[in-house]
């Protein structure tokens, strides 16, 4: 006899006193299908400023989110915060509001698979990716910690370019990265003429993204290490702070994502943009048109 599947705890699952999700503090049905995150929380009003019209706005801590329509679509844009630590709580709690009976605490028997977007901003790392581009993360490489804290079932062709990047990596074997990979739809339909490559997220903004102020790097060459990888076609494009985790947790989840990163500096020439902010709502205003 099949045994029941018992209920997420509430230590495992926890709830506000109004029913909320404990983070994001929204509740299931404030949540559209179609997921927009940005980091930086002042970026949600770039976003949702576009939209036809705004159900609801709520806010905690790093967290705040807008759900409303454009046209027809409904669609909800949240602020994760930097970095994959605040990307493992807001993908798991956007998947238990999507995925989870709040009242039993199960999993509902037909799952939906969201489609997340990020807009974020983001370092090019290769000569010929301009300052004010717009560049999609067809693969992502996490040198974060994240995924070593599920299981994960890459793709075989996943796992050849990771074996080629730890070759490539071979003078540092502390190094210890995953590989995920885009929606090939939403790749498709938003990214079909864009610049694409693998991009790099970094565990930090200084020293793991080869930045030096006063602490000494332990991998002085960062820069020129991941400039100087090919495979085939596949070359790292980008550095940047959440994609990687997008990517991996929504494979775990079967939701569908992709990454647009606005190019608001090169880290070959060392230039920056001058008008970052332009970048930025021109890559808001093509996901948007494209969705």
């Amino acid at each position: 006899m099949k045994l029941a599947t018992p209920p997420i705890s509430e230590a495992d699952l926890m709830l506000n006193a109004d029913g909320s999700i404990y983070h994001l503090n929204v509740l299931p049905e404030e949540i559209a299908d179609t997921i927009i995150t940005v980091g930086d929380p002042d970026r949600v009003d770039d976003v949702s400023r576009y939209f036809d019209h705004i159900e609801f706005k709520k806010a905690k801590r790093e967290f705040i989110t807008h759900t409303g329509t454009i046209g027809k679509k409904r669609v909800t844009v949240v602020s994760t915060g930097i970095g994959t630590d605040n990307i493992d709580i807001v993908l798991n709690e956007l998947d238990a509001l999507a995925n989870i009976d709040f009242t039993t605490r199960l999993p509902k028997k037909n799952l939906k698979s969201l489609e997340i977007i990020r807009i974020g901003t983001s370092g090019a790392i290769q000569e010929d990716i301009p300052v004010d581009s717009i560049v999609v993360s067809e693969y992502a490489l996490g040198l974060d910690t994240i995924m070593q804290f599920y299981i994960q079932n890459i793709t075989d062709d996943e796992q050849y370019i990771l074996q080629e990047i730890k070759k490539h990596f071979h003078l540092y074997p502390e190094l210890s990265p995953y590989m995920s990979t885009a929606d090939h739809g939403l790749l498709k339909r938003i990214g079909h003429d864009l610049l694409r490559g693998i991009t790099i997220t970094a565990p930090g903004f200084y020293s793991p993204q080869g930045r030096q102020v006063r602490a000494q790097n332990a991998i002085p060459n960062l820069i020129h290490l991941l400039q100087t990888f090919h495979v085939g076609e596949h070359r790292f494009s980008n550095l940047e702070m959440e994609t990687a985790g997008i990517y991996g947790l929504s494979a775990i989840f079967g939701h569908r994502a992709l990454s647009v990163n606005a190019i608001i500096a090169t880290r070959i020439n060392k230039m920056i943009s001058k008008e970052p902010q332009a970048i930025i709502d021109k890559a808001i205003k093509l996901v948007l048109e494209r969705l």
